[in-house]
């Protein structure tokens, strides 16, 4: 699929960054080019330890942020791919710092899209989150805006044969600043502090989430939210999971936090297909109708009030599952 393509990922040295570019030196060794994109030299240098040039010839690393539209342009000359994934991400910071987010998540996502548009990309799926479906927060209202964006987008294309698509997901197992690697790095005090026990979040690997990307740059026809069918866990249950010994403080909800999260509102449901492997959320005026895009992929249009819930989700992982899983996808993870 990607052989003899350019592609270039926006927040290349992030944990998705990372996984997204082993996967595809490691499916795709025809790939022409593969384009590192980040503002940060130091991360830069450390990715080109691990997949030096001399290895991997495809590589560039390209310093650069997405703030910077003529930057942007220069990065995707020559680019037939692009996947989106530079973000700032952390909730708290997010309600400190609004308009730094805004900037990066809102400005960076539209300076995208403008790059791609005027450069000849052909592919472009950016990565939202969960906390972009009927956001409490300043970085979830920024993904939403940022999906909006890229939905909207597939309306200015002209004839340029370009589709703009996202993928929406939840927390990835082990990412930078998350809730496992936390409590791993915490484990040793025997306290591991808890927000609320009710809470609960979706949980998606790192490889799950690139598999998810490559899905789509294949097959979304432009316009499409994606969002995967994938498990729940309470946050008790991964205290439980990491340290069993420990005990758990409850220490209350940060700002901006949800008890539950959600991919999917009732809202959503009106313009939303479940195509067997995803969900796609469609534009309620978009290129294709609801019942074509169900026939394009085998499937059929939910049922009106449906709404997909980490907290009514039907799958829940289990303690037992959720340890075998962060010894799997965890780096350094020791689960005894």
């Amino acid at each position: 699929m990607l052989d003899n393509l350019s592609i270039l990922v926006t927040g290349g040295t992030g944990s998705f960054g990372k996984a997204f570019v082993k996967t595809v030196l490691a499916r795709f060794p025809g790939v022409r080019r593969l384009v590192v994109y980040s503002r940060d030299e130091l991360k830069q240098y450390e990715m080109a330890q691990r997949f030096p040039l001399a290895q991997h010839p495809a590589i560039r690393y390209f310093i650069g942020d997405v703030r910077d539209p003529e930057r942007l342009r220069r990065a995707f000359e020559g680019i037939d791919v692009v996947v989106h994934a530079a973000a700032l991400k952390q909730v708290p910071a997010a309600e400190y710092n609004p308009f730094e987010c805004i900037r990066t998540n809102v400005m960076g996502a539209q300076n995208v899209i403008d790059a791609a548009l005027d450069m000849g990309v052909s592919r472009v799926v950016a990565l939202s989150t969960d906390k972009a479906a009927a956001p409490v927060n300043l970085y979830g209202a920024t993904k939403l805006c940022s999906d909006k964006l890229f939905v909207a987008a597939n309306n200015i294309r002209g004839s340029r044969d370009i589709r703009f698509s996202v993928v929406r997901y939840g927390n990835v197992m082990g990412s930078r600043g998350s809730v496992i690697p936390f409590f791993l790095a915490r484990r040793a005090s025997g306290v591991l502090p808890i927000t609320d026990p009710r809470m609960t979040r979706f949980n998606i690997s790192l490889q799950e989430g690139v598999d998810m990307v490559l899905w789509a740059l294949e097959h979304a026809l432009g316009a499409e939210i994606l969002v995967p069918k994938i498990p729940s866990y309470t946050i008790t249950d991964v205290a439980t999971a990491i340290g069993p010994e420990c005990r758990q403080e409850v220490v209350g909800i940060r700002p901006g936090e949800k008890i539950h999260e959600e991919m999917i509102t009732v809202s959503d449901s009106l313009n939303t297909v479940d195509i067997g492997r995803y969900y796609a959320i469609l534009p309620a005026a978009g290129p294709v109708s609801l019942e074509d895009y169900a026939v394009r992929f085998g499937g059929q249009p939910v049922a009106s009030g449906f709404s997909y819930n980490s907290g009514t989700n039907p799958h829940f992982l289990t303690v037992e599952e959720l340890r075998t899983l962060i010894a799997t996808h965890v780096i350094g993870a020791e689960i005894d």
